[in-house]
Protein backbone atom coordinates (compact mmCIF):
# COMPACT_ATOMS: atom_id res chain seq x y z
CA UNK A 1 0.00 0.00 0.00
CA UNK A 2 2.64 2.58 0.89
CA UNK A 3 5.01 3.37 -2.31
CA UNK A 4 7.90 5.38 -2.59
CA UNK A 5 9.83 5.60 -5.60
CA UNK A 6 12.84 7.47 -6.51
CA UNK A 7 14.00 9.52 -9.37
CA UNK A 8 16.93 11.75 -10.42
CA UNK A 9 19.67 9.17 -10.74
CA UNK A 10 22.20 8.77 -13.78
CA UNK A 11 25.62 9.02 -15.41
CA UNK A 12 28.05 11.76 -14.15
CA UNK A 13 31.69 12.45 -13.78
CA UNK A 14 33.41 13.06 -10.85
CA UNK A 15 33.14 16.23 -9.59
CA UNK A 16 29.24 16.36 -10.44
CA UNK A 17 26.11 17.17 -8.83
CA UNK A 18 23.22 15.20 -8.71
CA UNK A 19 19.78 15.38 -7.15
CA UNK A 20 17.87 12.38 -6.26
CA UNK A 21 14.27 12.52 -5.10
CA UNK A 22 11.76 10.00 -3.27
CA UNK A 23 8.27 10.64 -3.91
CA UNK A 24 6.06 9.07 -0.98
CA UNK A 25 2.41 7.88 -0.92
CA UNK A 26 -0.16 8.04 0.65
CA UNK A 27 0.30 11.52 1.48
CA UNK A 28 0.52 10.99 5.06
CA UNK A 29 3.38 8.45 5.62
CA UNK A 30 5.58 11.67 3.66
CA UNK A 31 5.72 12.75 7.83
CA UNK A 32 8.35 10.02 8.79
CA UNK A 33 11.29 9.57 9.27
CA UNK A 34 13.37 8.68 6.66
CA UNK A 35 16.66 7.93 5.02
CA UNK A 36 18.78 7.26 1.77
CA UNK A 37 20.87 4.04 1.84
CA UNK A 38 22.70 2.95 -1.11
CA UNK A 39 23.97 -1.07 -2.60
CA UNK A 40 27.19 -0.94 -4.25
CA UNK A 41 28.98 -4.03 -5.90
CA UNK A 42 29.63 -5.02 -2.69
CA UNK A 43 25.83 -5.89 -2.30
CA UNK A 44 25.93 -4.70 1.31
CA UNK A 45 22.87 -2.18 2.20
CA UNK A 46 24.98 1.37 3.03
CA UNK A 47 23.66 3.91 5.51
CA UNK A 48 24.12 7.35 3.70
CA UNK A 49 21.99 9.69 5.06
CA UNK A 50 18.27 10.29 7.56
CA UNK A 51 16.02 12.89 8.07
CA UNK A 52 13.58 13.31 10.84
CA UNK A 53 10.07 13.51 10.02
CA UNK A 54 9.80 17.56 10.20
CA UNK A 55 12.92 17.47 8.95
CA UNK A 56 15.03 19.14 12.12
CA UNK A 57 17.61 16.59 12.45
CA UNK A 58 19.58 14.78 9.85
CA UNK A 59 22.56 12.12 9.91
CA UNK A 60 25.16 11.37 7.27
CA UNK A 61 27.51 8.65 7.29
CA UNK A 62 31.41 9.74 7.33
CA UNK A 63 31.59 9.18 3.53
CA UNK A 64 29.28 11.35 1.98
CA UNK A 65 29.20 13.85 4.70
CA UNK A 66 29.99 17.19 4.18
CA UNK A 67 29.20 16.66 0.29
CA UNK A 68 25.42 14.91 0.40
CA UNK A 69 22.65 17.19 2.01
CA UNK A 70 19.41 15.16 2.22
CA UNK A 71 16.43 17.28 2.93
CA UNK A 72 12.26 16.63 2.75
CA UNK A 73 9.07 18.63 1.46
CA UNK A 74 6.51 16.81 3.39
CA UNK A 75 3.80 19.34 1.39
CA UNK A 76 4.97 17.63 -2.17
CA UNK A 77 5.62 14.28 0.10
CA UNK A 78 9.25 14.01 -1.15
CA UNK A 79 13.03 13.60 0.40
CA UNK A 80 16.02 14.65 -1.39
CA UNK A 81 19.55 13.52 -1.57
CA UNK A 82 21.35 16.63 -3.22
CA UNK A 83 24.97 14.93 -3.95
CA UNK A 84 27.74 17.41 -4.89
CA UNK A 85 31.55 16.77 -5.28
CA UNK A 86 30.55 12.95 -6.73
CA UNK A 87 33.21 10.78 -6.59
CA UNK A 88 33.57 6.74 -8.18
CA UNK A 89 33.08 5.36 -5.20
CA UNK A 90 29.51 6.99 -4.65
CA UNK A 91 28.49 4.81 -7.68
CA UNK A 92 25.34 2.52 -6.54
CA UNK A 93 21.95 1.92 -6.63
CA UNK A 94 20.21 4.68 -3.96
CA UNK A 95 17.37 3.40 -2.36
CA UNK A 96 14.92 5.68 -0.11
CA UNK A 97 13.63 4.47 2.96
CA UNK A 98 10.81 5.36 5.53
CA UNK A 99 10.10 4.32 9.09
CA UNK A 100 6.52 4.14 9.28
CA UNK A 101 5.14 3.58 12.92
CA UNK A 102 1.95 4.81 14.88
CA UNK A 103 4.03 7.02 16.82
CA UNK A 104 7.19 8.77 16.40
CA UNK A 105 10.89 7.52 17.12
CA UNK A 106 14.77 7.87 16.32
CA UNK A 107 16.16 8.03 13.46
CA UNK A 108 17.29 5.12 12.00
CA UNK A 109 20.56 4.52 10.76
CA UNK A 110 20.30 0.88 10.04
CA UNK A 111 18.26 -0.95 7.13
CA UNK A 112 16.08 -3.03 9.87
CA UNK A 113 14.85 0.40 11.52
CA UNK A 114 13.12 1.50 8.05
CA UNK A 115 10.05 -0.62 6.89
CA UNK A 116 9.65 0.54 3.35
CA UNK A 117 11.42 0.83 0.72
CA UNK A 118 11.78 2.29 -2.65
CA UNK A 119 12.59 0.49 -6.27
CA UNK A 120 16.34 2.80 -5.78
CA UNK A 121 17.49 4.65 -8.81
CA UNK A 122 21.37 4.32 -10.19
CA UNK A 123 23.96 6.35 -9.95
CA UNK A 124 26.66 6.08 -11.72
CA UNK A 125 29.96 7.87 -11.63
CA UNK A 126 32.89 7.95 -13.90
CA UNK A 127 36.52 9.39 -13.42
Amino acid sequence: QVQLVESGGGLVQAGATLRLSCAASPRTFSSYPMGWFRVTRGLEREFVAAISWNGGATYYSDSVKGRFTISRDNAKNTVYLQMNSLKPEDTAIYYCAARISESRVEVPSTPEGYNYWGQGTQVAVSS
